[in-house]
């Protein structure tokens, strides 16, 4: 892939990974579309990048996932970089009571949105004589941990998708990455984990994969997450379980 001269759209890019891989492509002279929910925090993201274009969009409402498409298509033709990175983390124990919107929030941002964005986007990516599909998923969604059930089912369910849209895509021009990243230093992490990587971490491993077509991306400890959990699996499992 080209890692510059794109144009480049990120879901939830004005923090934490979303903001670092923004950086990163700016950094690389690409046109950065970011696109956000808490308008504060993309006008933050223009005073300091004002070649960004901002979009604001809820991801849970299809219908203003439309009129993103729309706009994307009309005023951003040239979009072949898509980064679905939009994604939070609820840690509930089943045994106690849970509100089910919860539950629905943490499908639809990590999993469904993802996927319909996808597929609206795909008919302006298949024009482009060189696209990109980059999926962020967790190292979690492939070995899981007990406190947050519905994140590791939804990352797991991500991990397939990507997987199975690439081999769909292999005979095209669209590539499709996965970027699985072990516990980042973020907005959703405080208070959880430790040992994190910082988000720009994250992107400094990441572009020479995409550079190289390297399409998954295991990131930081996940690389000997996947040796283990091939290798042991049970192992793998102990160590994760109480993460």
């Amino acid at each position: 892939m080209e890692i510059s001269g794109q144009t480049v759209l990120i879901t939830g890019g004005a923090s934490g990974i979303g903001l670092a891989l923004a950086e990163g492509f700016l950094e690389r002279s690409n046109h950065v579309i970011v696109i956000g929910q808490n308008e504060q925090k993309l006008e933050q993201m223009k005073l300091k990048h004002p070649t960004v274009t901002t979009y604001t969009c809820n991801l849970r409402i299809e219908a203003q996932i439309d009129k993103l498409v729309e706009a994307i298509m009309i005023h951003h033709p040239t979009l072949n970089v898509l980064i679905n990175n939009a994604g939070i983390q609820h840690n509930y124990s089943f045994l106690d009571h849970i509100d089910p919107k919860c539950i629905e929030d943490e499908i639809y941002i990590n999993l469904t949105a993802p996927i319909i964005l996808t597929s609206k986007l795909m008919p302006l990516l298949s024009r482009q004589s060189q696209a990109a599909i980059i999926n962020v998923s967790s190292g979690l969604g492939l070995v899981p941990k007990k406190s947050a059930p519905v994140y590791c089912g939804t990352k797991a369910g991500l991990h397939i998708f990507t997987k199975s849209l690439r081999d769909q895509l292999a005979t095209t021009q669209i590539r499709v990455f996965e970027i699985i990243p072990p516990v980042v230093d973020t907005n959703m992490t405080r208070g959880r984990g430790r040992d994190k990587i910082s988000p720009k971490q994250l992107a400094d491993q990441f572009f020479p994969y995409f550079r190289r077509n390297q399409l998954e991306v295991p990131i930081g400890k996940v690389k000997l997450l996947k040796i283990i959990n091939r290798i042991f699996p049970s192992l793998a499992e102990a160590i994760l379980r109480n993460a």
